[in-house]
């Protein structure tokens, strides 16, 4: 007779990877690796192996990153997010899941294929300017919202006394990522982290075009996962940005968070943890 919590907990891993993989294609899910470009159980691979943070940072990363206007740009420019956003937030968990846990051959080629993109994209911004996506400086804050919004996503739903060492280790394993796609400044503690953030928000700028798209971001709901897992990752997301940031974007702190969005938050990360055998 079959056990009715296994047959629950396969089905619920199941779900989680049809979401982040493209199953219908045969897609599946990247195996860890001893040969990776970080070793087991070190912060990197322990930040990006949580769902529930990496979802939450991911798209506090995401809307921040809207605020750069080449990075904006680059978006309405040469992508097709408005038609399949979805599918862009999967292949950047793919990049990220391959990059941290596959073998490092297969990272390398990974890198080397988002580099080749990155050299195809560029255009014009409204006030006539040039842009390219291999601007290191556009890179930096690609990358530092990125590590800040991982790193406080998981910091937030798994392990709020992560000793600092850890966080800044955390940083400078990631840092090897980002120095690859051609980022520079690149910080490797949490310090410099902070430090490179405040210093690159003055390369910022509101606009119609990153409201919307931070409207299209929190209205993404993916193939198969329920309207209230949805709810519940965007409100903890936007809850987590800067005042300014959300008033950038138009945002208001979401009436749903604080200790209720918090608090469902973390009772869904510690299910999909038990689901995938992370506790």
């Amino acid at each position: 007779m079959a056990d009715p919590v296994e047959s629950l907990r396969l089905k619920l891993v199941s779900q989680v990877r049809g979401v982040f993989h493209d199953t219908a294609n045969g897609q599946t899910p990247t195996p860890p690796s001893d040969e990776a470009l970080f070793q087991r159980d070190t912060p990197i691979r322990l930040v990006h192996a949580d769902l529930v943070g990496m979802m939450t940072g991911g798209v506090r990363a995401l809307l921040l990153q809207m605020l750069h206007p080449h990075a904006l740009q680059g978006v309405l420019d040469h992508s097709n997010f408005r038609e399949d956003m979805h599918g862009r937030l999967r292949r950047t968990a793919r990049f990220i899941a391959v990059t941290t846990f596959g073998h490092r051959d297969e990272a390398m080629k990974a890198i080397d294929r988002v580099n080749r993109i990155h050299a195809k994209v560029g255009g014009t911004l409204p006030d006539g300017s040039r842009y390219e996506a291999t601007n290191p400086r556009t890179l930096a804050w690609v990358h530092v919202t990125e590590a800040q919004s991982f790193l406080a996503g998981y910091v937030r739903h798994v392990r709020p006394a992560m000793p600092v060492a850890e966080q800044d280790e955390y940083y400078r394993q990631f840092a090897v990522i980002a120095r690859a796609l051609g980022a520079d400044p690149v910080p490797e503690t949490r310090g410099e982290a902070e430090r490179i953030f405040r210093e690159l928000r003055h390369d910022l700028a509101t606009s119609p075009e990153a409201r919307e798209v931070a409207q299209l971001v929190l209205s993404q709901r993916p193939p198969g996962a329920p309207r209230s897992v949805q709810t519940m990752i965007t409100a903890d997301a936007v809850s987590m940005l800067p005042d300014w940031a959300r008033h950038m974007l138009g945002l208001q702190r979401p009436v749903l968070t604080a200790l209720p969005a918090r608090a469902a938050t973390w009772g869904m990360g510690r299910t999909l943890r038990w689901a995938f055998r992370q506790n």
